[in-house]
């Protein structure tokens, strides 16, 4: 095993109090030292990294994200829509995904993430058609082929139009499709062990896109199988609504009913809790992914961040999907929450290590990982590191607060599990050019499959 020192960093976040400004030192696949200010590793390395211009981070966590919608950015009928209307524009066009696109759009997500500094990635998948069936298999093996840690959500539509739901007839599978293959994907790929690089979580797309039944037994399936649960909640007030016509409860009653109120379960969005909601979620140690970006495109409203922290609910960071986001870039997204968080506490009561405290070790509790999310002896060797050479950092004094306040785009290096994945602002083994032109190929087919179905 190799023993790296990456030494003086121009400026560290650990997400701890401990002192490590004279950089850290990873063996393999774990950070086995901190290296204090002005001192020297106290192990032999092979080789260091000069990270003097460099500020370094914990890997960002994505917590939620919807990798296939890279091929629908800025699609004109989903143009200036609410969450709902703007789902009944794309969900035919998402009908007609097949293996060639899955894949493209899966790489393509991935590599943009980690090229922003994300060394884990979630993905909520729940479209699968008749052809798709494999979907999260073909994921799987973008990831093992990019050497990213990913939590994939075997995601499910069971309850279509024709039985009030919201999707289509044709994008939903019997549950009985749906149980087995959670089973089988849990079975074939799910790594319960420390420092795991592929896990499977079960996910009904949320409460209008599946049955009470599904929900249920998602719940059973999990506490068997140990896995988390995830779907989306309380995105928007229509949502709230729903619940409340169709099952005659608010939809956090909804979640106990069914079993999902615990520390197996992460959800989505996350806005339109009450007090007394939140301080139930806390109770019960659910997680939430905040998707900033995302709500503020469909206006779907603010999450509650401070407030649900205070009540001890686990609050991570997501970019969301890209039809909805239009983006992938998970360093973008953490200066966005910052930023839509002061707007409803105040700029004194949000700071720039609040916002990566959530895009790393808040993403990595709400999905039930503790091996990664910060920079300590022990812990998974997965590393972000930034330079401040562009123009828009010229004339910061704060490192750390100039890479979110003067707007990072891109890492220079990301390291993940103790091997480096992003050198040079590239992905390692991508070709980009050939990436860009099979994405875009897949993006105008699907876009033409949809004007003639």
């Amino acid at each position: 095993m190799e023993t790296i020192w990456i030494k003086h960093p121009l400026a560290i976040y650990t997400g701890t109090h401990q002192d490590a400004r004279g950089g850290i030192v990873i063996q393999g696949n774990t950070i086995v030292e901190l290296v204090a200010l002005n001192q020297e590793p106290s192990v032999t390395v092979d080789y260091s990294v000069d990270a003097s211009r460099h500020v370094v981070t914990p890997g960002l966590i994505n917590a939620h994200h919807h990798f296939y919608q890279t091929l629908t950015r800025a699609y004109p009928d989903a143009l200036n829509k609410e969450l709902f209307h703007w789902l009944q524009s794309l969900y035919p066009v998402w009908a007609n995904l097949d293996e060639e696109m899955m894949s493209v759009a899966t790489e393509l997500a991935l590599v943009e993430l980690m090229m922003s500094g994300c060394t884990t990635a979630s993905d909520h998948h729940y479209l699968l058609p008749t052809g798709l069936e494999h979907a999260i298999d073909l994921q799987v093996e973008a990831a093992q082929k990019l050497g990213v840690r990913a939590i994939f959500t075997r995601g499910s539509m069971s309850l279509g139009v024709d039985d009030g739901g919201l999707p289509p007839q044709h994008t939903i599978q019997s549950e009985q499709v749906i149980v087995d293959d959670s089973q089988r994907l849990i079975r074939d790929y799910h790594q319960h062990h420390e420092g795991a690089m592929i896990q499977i979580a079960l996910a009904p797309c949320s409460p209008f896109s599946v049955t009470t039944e599904l929900m249920k037994e998602t719940a059973r399936i999990a506490k068997q199988e140990q896995v988390m649960m995830h779907t989306h909640l309380c995105e928007t007030l229509d949502e709230e609504d729903f619940c409340v016509e169709r099952f005659g409860v608010r939809p956090v009653d909804y979640l106990e009913d069914v079993g999902w109120l615990n520390d197996r379960t992460w959800l989505a969005h996350g806005i339109h809790f009450n007090v007394e909601e939140i301080k139930r979620l806390g109770k019960a140690g659910v997680g939430i992914s905040h998707c900033p970006t995302s709500n503020m495109m469909l206006a779907s409203g603010i999450c509650k961040n401070n407030d649900l922290e205070a009540a001890g609910v686990k609050v991570g960071l997501g970019v969301d999907g890209s039809a909805s986001n239009d983006g992938s870039n998970m360093i973008a997204e953490v200066r966005m929450a910052m930023y839509l968080q002061r707007l409803q506490y105040g700029s004194a009561n949000v700071t720039h290590t609040d916002a990566l405290r959530w895009a790393t070790a808040g993403s990595a509790a709400a999905m039930g990982r503790s091996d990664i999310g910060v920079l300590d002896i022990g812990k998974q060797a997965d590393v972000a590191m930034f330079k401040l050479d562009d123009i828009r950092f010229s004339g910061s004094h704060d490192p750390l607060a100039a890479l979110l306040l003067c707007g990072a785009q891109q890492a220079d290096r990301v390291m993940v599990a103790g091997k480096w994945r992003v050198l040079d602002g590239q992905v390692v083994g991508v070709d980009m050019q050939d990436l860009l032109h099979r994405h875009r190929a897949a993006a105008a087919k699907l876009g033409k499959k949809a004007l003639s179905a």
